[in-house]
């Protein structure tokens, strides 16, 4: 049995994520970064603001996690906008989501162009507005031949949901007689998953301190590393992200098996 393993976290220091440089190491990075954008609404409610005010200044978190991935060459960004669980907030609350959804997929063409980020959405599209999928996939088209970090957007997206609907798959494969029971292994479950051709997140990133998954990539983060921070998304930097991948580089993955040392 694997002995436990904390998840380290800013959550008690002293010094601010800032003030916390990341030291510069010759590690590899990892190929798939995912992030748990969490602590817009309490961001709000700390400064008196409406909840709306919180995901406003989100977006510019997003912003900056994004050109800084792909400028430390990060391979995939994988974050986390919005769980199927998330319907259950106020409707003016989501509407506005939705809102801001499409107008970041409208203003953000250029740097994805510059920076030759290929945008990609998983997740449930029935339910979502129009006008918003019509932005998603006017950008998505528009930067398809992208050659750089690929950006996939959770959208109204269930870890659970994402595995009946591959175990659905299979199964009617099987009732029509084209697969056996016995050929199901986990290359089959993961050529059905929403992920399908992603490699399996390395490294999951999740501010407010929360230590929970909330039902995100439950199949494709066996391996990952955690990282969380106390710090809330809307205060999230760039020094963040380079934390986090300090952190990670000074990790030994062993995948199950035995330490090299």
């Amino acid at each position: 049995m694997n002995n436990p393993v904390a998840i380290p976290s800013t959550k008690h220091s002293t010094r601010t994520a800032d003030q916390q440089k990341a030291e510069p190491t010759d590690s590899p990075l990892p190929q798939h970064v995912a992030i748990i954008m969490d602590g817009n609404g309490r961001w709000a409610e700390k400064r008196n603001l409406p909840r709306i005010e919180g995901h406003r200044q989100g977006v510019t978190s997003v912003r900056k996690a994004t050109e800084h991935a792909a400028r430390r060459n990060i391979k995939q960004l994988t974050l986390y906008c919005l769980s199927s669980e998330n319907w259950r907030r106020p409707k003016a609350e989501l509407d506005f989501l939705m809102l801001l959804l499409e107008q970041y997929m409208i203003e953000e063409r250029s740097l994805l162009m510059r920076e030759r980020i290929r945008p990609v959405m998983i997740g449930n599209r029935a339910g979502l507005p129009n006008r918003t999928l019509a932005a998603i996939d006017e950008t998505v088209d528009m930067c398809r031949n992208n050659t750089g970090m690929r950006l996939c957007l959770a959208v109204n997206y269930g870890g659970r949901a994402e595995i009946v609907e591959a175990t659905k798959t299979l199964a009617r494969r099987v009732a029509e007689g084209i697969l056996q029971p016995d050929e199901i292994d986990e290359k089959s479950i993961e050529s059905h998953l929403e992920t399908n051709g992603m490699p399996d997140p390395d490294l999951l990133i999740r501010t407010a301190g929360e230590m929970r998954l909330s039902n995100f990539l439950l199949w494709q983060m066996s391996y990952a590393e955690f990282w969380v921070t106390s710090d809330l998304w809307p205060d999230f930097t760039e020094n963040h992200l380079d934390q986090a991948l300090a952190a990670f580089q000074s990790r030994e993955r062993r995948f199950g098996g035995l330490s090299s040392t």
